[in-house]
């Protein structure tokens, strides 16, 4: 994994672990408190809840219902797919992202900011990411909040902090990804030299929160979401 500035990039290894995958979209484990000890693929062993973002090249052909056991939310395979967030247990409410919205529901995360805005650690629960496709695919997620305005146009403003997903060979790890995809650190007085403001998401900074999904090729994106203590 390479990390720079208020980037991240997460490589992935190709279709070699498809069984892998297709035990995964067939179910998933209930949320529960999570192991210390680590897999083998970067993640942390114990229960978890499995959301899986499988790649479409055709847009609107689900119904919003169609959950595949609520683990699934079909995006774009090129393009924008936005994923609306809503507060509550783990559960997939619109799987179907082609149509421009899905919506996953997930807890308040309750991280631990420090007084300068500094991620200095999680709350409730982590969240874990790796990508499954050919090799040379790339996306870019991010977490955004959105306001409406009186006359009724919505301003959103994103996370900083991207997250770079790339495709390729060798082998498939997790990364956590707790910090990018449960805050919005956004940039509040146009000036790049002071810090980024960060909050969690469901604050009341912001009436809404989203992850921006910007879909370059790549398939399946695995998110595995572990409770802690």
């Amino acid at each position: 994994m390479k990390i720079t500035m208020n980037t991240k990039t997460i490589l992935a290894t190709s279709l070699a672990a498809v069984f892998a995958v297709s035990m995964i979209l067939a179910g998933a484990l209930v949320p529960a408190q999570a192991g210390q000890a680590e897999t083998g693929n970067g993640a942390p062993s114990g229960a978890h809840f499995n959301l899986n973002l499988v790649g479409h090249p055709r847009n609107d052909q689900f119904t919003n219902d169609e959950t595949n056991n609520g683990h699934v939310i079909h995006v774009k395979l090129q393009g924008r797919s936005d994923i609306y967030l809503k507060e509550g247990t783990f559960a997939v409410l619109d799987s179907d992202a082609t149509d421009g919205r899905g919506e996953f529901q997930l807890p308040a995360p309750d991280n631990q900011i420090d007084a300068d805005g500094n991620f200095v650690g999680e709350g409730k629960y982590q969240v874990f990411l790796r990508v499954v496709g050919i090799p040379k695919k790339t996306a870019e997620l991010k977490t955004c909040g959105e306001n409406t305005n009186l006359d009724g146009t919505t301003e959103r403003i994103c996370s900083l902090e991207i997250l770079y997903l790339e495709s390729k060979t060798g082998k498939k790890v997790f990364d956590n990804v707790t910090k990018e995809l449960t805050t919005v650190c956004y940039d509040d007085d146009g000036d790049s030299t002071t810090p980024c403001v960060r909050v969690d998401i469901f604050s009341s900074e912001f009436q809404d929160y989203l992850w921006q999904y910007d879909n370059n090729g790549i398939k399946v994106v695995q998110l595995r979401f572990y409770l802690l203590d």
